[in-house]
């Protein structure tokens, strides 16, 4: 008895759906009617079924088609991508940089504190041979080849005609006046020239740039070294008191330090002067005035 009377209700619910109704819109001062159509259930549901789907679908196209799906959390641009790629590549290429100076300064600061006497020029740094792909077409020259680049390196690597070009636009300041008690000699790794002076002296920085260096040791007393770009470097050792520290920026003329008779090496009262260029030693006497 139930079960029929149950089979007569599911019957009627559904019957419902399906029976038409009358919606009409009238007017609420009059009740004129305006307008009026006839829908059942199933019709309703059916209309804001596919009023929905429709509405999802715009919705999901504009958000995911146009720009506006940059704020979806969790996703990238192609142009947030591509600049993302760039700044690693750069990144990169800045941290070597800064690996290949570091070990430039160092090998002039280990040679210049006496630690070593070897000195490795910029561009013979090694890098990693995976980024170097001209190493696996390398040539070797033969031993007469090597011995005739050998001179002709050894005679033109202190040659002032040669290294004069890259500094022949630069106006230097003596660093000092007095007598070269030393001058400069590479074959006796005397890589600078000795002015003698009295203790206190101001001593000058030749060219605009930043102290790379200023510290004080047993062997050479107060020592400053000058970056002036370009690759040019000064030294001046032996000094009595040093006036700038290291990073400080001195301009060309600017007295840095004052002269003096200190470190064990010392001979006498004097500055010690050297002049570094791409790694190189240079003779400064024939580029500065020091009378």
């Amino acid at each position: 008895m139930n079960t029929v009377k149950n089979k007569k209700e599911n019957k009627g619910f559904f019957k419902k759906l399906f029976n038409d109704y009358k919606v009409v819109v009238s007017s609420e001062d009059t009740f004129e009617e305006k307008f009026a159509f006839k829908a059942s259930k199933i019709n309703i549901f059916v209309l804001m079924l596919v009023y929905s789907v429709i509405l999802i679908s715009f919705t999901i196209s504009i958000v995911f088609f146009t720009q506006l799906r940059e704020l979806v959390p969790g996703y990238s641009s192609s142009d947030l991508l591509n600049r993302a790629f760039y700044l690693t590549q750069k990144t990169d290429s800045l941290e070597r940089q800064i690996e290949l100076n570091n070990k430039f300064y160092k090998s002039i600061e280990d040679v210049l504190s006496g630690k070593t006497d070897e000195f490795i020029e910029r561009d013979n740094i090694p890098i990693d041979s995976s980024l170097n792909e001209k190493n696996l077409f390398s040539i070797f020259p033969n031993s007469e080849d090597s011995i005739l680049r050998n001179y002709v390196d050894s005679q033109d690597k202190f040659n002032l005609t040669k290294n004069e070009l890259v500094i022949e636009n630069k106006m230097f300041f003596s660093p000092i006046k007095g007598d070269i008690t030393q001058p400069f000699n590479f074959e006796e790794n005397h890589f600078a020239i000795d002015v003698a002076a009295d203790i206190g002296t101001p001593v000058k920085s030749i060219l605009d740039g930043k102290i790379l260096f200023s510290e004080w040791s047993v062997d050479t007393g107060h020592v400053i070294i000058v970056d002036h770009g370009d690759n040019i470097v000064s030294v001046y050792k032996h000094n009595s008191k040093s006036l700038k520290e290291q990073n400080d920026f001195v301009q060309a003329g600017e007295v840095i330090a004052y002269s003096g008779n200190q470190g064990s090496l010392s001979s006498g009262p004097h500055l010690h002067f050297e002049l570094w260029k791409n790694g190189t030693p240079i003779d400064p006497e024939p580029l500065l005035n020091f009378q």
